[in-house]
């Protein structure tokens, strides 16, 4: 089974396509400059292995979604590709900052949870917009993918009230 692991910064995105079978690492990589112009796109095969191969790519990506495509296009090329066809990814996993105290686990992402992160904004400004820009860039791109949402302050919810605060 193999999960598709984002996260989304405001002009960056960060993956792991995951082989959840044996939890080795298939392909990680890092789009930088998106809604910059001219932005750049590292992608690794097999990164933790002796047949890592690093492949860097310049494009353009307006938005998330170009940034996507190519990854989608990296992880299914003919020849170096770790998949055929992105029907592969089982689901896909969303880092996101803050759930506020109305989320406190991982979570299947649905309009609520949508909801949710973007009504905690004010508290995660550089990244809880980022992070809906991933999930919508994604679902564009994979419509009927699975998706779920892993907060930051999920990890939270489990100290104890003396140390959070």
């Amino acid at each position: 089974m193999k999960v598709l692991v984002i996260n989304a910064g405001s002009s960056s995105c960060k993956y792991q396509l995951l082989e959840m079978d044996n939890e080795s690492v298939l392909a990680s990589g890092l789009a930088e400059r998106i809604g910059q112009g001219m932005g750049c796109l590292t992608h690794k095969i097999a990164p933790d292995t002796d047949k890592a191969e690093k492949i860097v790519k310049e494009a353009a990506f307006p938005t998330h979604v170009e940034a996507m495509e190519l990854v989608i296009s990296l992880l299914t090329d003919p020849e170096k590709g770790v998949i055929k066809d992105k029907s592969e990814i089982f689901a896909i996993g969303h880092r996101v900052l803050h759930g506020g105290e109305d989320i406190t686990r991982t979570v299947k992402v649905d309009d609520n949870v949508k909801k949710i992160i973007r009504d905690n904004f004010l508290l995660g400004p550089l990244h809880n917009p980022a992070n809906i820009i991933g999930i919508r860039a994604c679902q564009a791109l994979m419509p009927g993918t699975p998706m779920v949402a892993v907060f930051d302050t999920a990890f939270h919810q489990t100290m104890p009230p003396v140390a959070y605060t």
